[in-house]
């Protein structure tokens, strides 16, 4: 137990952020928080590694961006994206399923005005604080080195997933 009382984390944690034929993820190690692994996928490949991880020694709790409805019309695209986290979700059974308004609260604090950029700054001060420190260079890298485009999505979820659901937080009531 931890001095909050509180069961400390022994599984790693994915942020997955789905797409229409590519999906970004990004794996956090359970006790450093720092990244283990990420890629941009096929969602066959990212599929597959979901099994995979499922069958492993090691099986990391999945967290996966969920698509939220605003009244809008959608087009093909967003129900293409819909049917792939359905198939996530059935190959892991207990993936968590965390909306882009639980990580724009959780990591910015507020809805307003929060965008990708916004989302990738929170990262690189959490991790940072800043540019140089979180993503370094390629003789010095910093933990962040070699995220990019939709990694940093699945990064701020797999950082909402860890702290909110996993580690009991403050901000625990954000994820439904």
């Amino acid at each position: 137990m931890t001095k909050e009382g509180r069961v400390p984390i022994e599984y790693d944690v994915v942020g997955i952020d789905p797409g229409t034929e590519v999906t970004a993820w990004v794996r956090l190690d359970h006790k450093c928080r720092c990244v283990k692994g990420h890629a941009i996928e096929s969602n066959e490949t990212v599929l597959g590694r979901i099994l995979e991880w499922q069958r492993g020694p090691r099986r990391p709790r999945v967290g996966i961006e969920m698509i939220e409805s605003f009244g809008m019309p959608v087009g093909k695209e967003i129900f293409e994206t819909v049917w792939w986290i359905g198939r996530y979700c059935q190959a892991d059974r207990e993936a968590t399923r965390v909306t882009r308004r639980d990580v724009k609260l959780h990591v910015c604090g507020q809805m307003r005005g929060v965008n990708d950029s916004t989302i990738r700054q929170a990262m690189l001060d959490r991790y940072g604080p800043g540019r140089e420190k979180a993503i370094g260079k390629k003789k010095s890298p910093g933990p962040l080195y070699g995220i990019r485009k939709d990694e940093w999505q699945a990064l701020a979820l797999a950082v909402t997933f860890f702290d909110c659901e996993l580690t009991g937080s403050d901000d625990k009531d954000v994820l439904a």
